[in-house]
């Protein structure tokens, strides 16, 4: 059931029009999702400040959820910064969020050498990046599945014209 409350009062008055319009509608992130052409994920976290709307998302989105096109590109429109991780408190104290943390704290470091081990030394991107979240079901209670799928980014150890050296750093 979708609800207008939100679990942090710091969201943007845009972040709760959108919100509001949802629980109003009484549709899911995934029906919206749909409707706009973009993955859940991504949607979501249109609606929590944490990813930017293109000027095409942002008439689907009202279209969607019946608001006025030009309030929302006054919201999102070009001029729009996205404030990437300020929703965030450290430790996370809600437990779902805590959960997550607490997974890359125990399994951080073993998902690192694995990177290593099969990629060499790099990083994934969190921007060339796709993720999802699908429930499977099992006869012990239903599981979590989260996706996190992305690019490979190895370290660079050269630089313009040969090797980094402490005199070419």
């Amino acid at each position: 059931m979708a609800s207008a409350q939100t679990p942090f009062a710091g969201l943007s008055p845009s972040c709760h029009l959108l919100l509001e319009a949802k629980a109003k509608k009484g549709l899911t992130f995934e029906k919206i999702a749909e409707s706009i052409n973009k993955p859940e994920v991504w949607t979501a976290a249109v609606f929590y400040g944490q990813a930017k709307p293109s000027s095409d998302d942002l008439a689907k989105l009202g279209e969607v959820l019946g608001l006025d096109q030009e309030q929302l590109k006054s919201s999102f429109g070009d001029h729009h910064m996205v404030h990437r991780g300020e929703t965030w408190t450290w430790p996370p104290k809600d437990p779902v969020l805590y959960r997550l943390y607490e997974v890359l704290v125990v399994y951080g470091y073993s998902y690192k050498a694995l990177i290593a081990e099969k990629f060499g030394d790099g990083i994934m991107s969190a921007i060339d990046f796709r993720t999802s979240v699908a429930r499977k079901p099992d006869p012990k209670g239903d599981r979590v599945v989260i996706t996190l799928d992305g690019k490979f980014l190895p370290y660079s150890s050269t630089a313009e014209g040969g090797t980094w050296t402490r005199e070419n750093c």
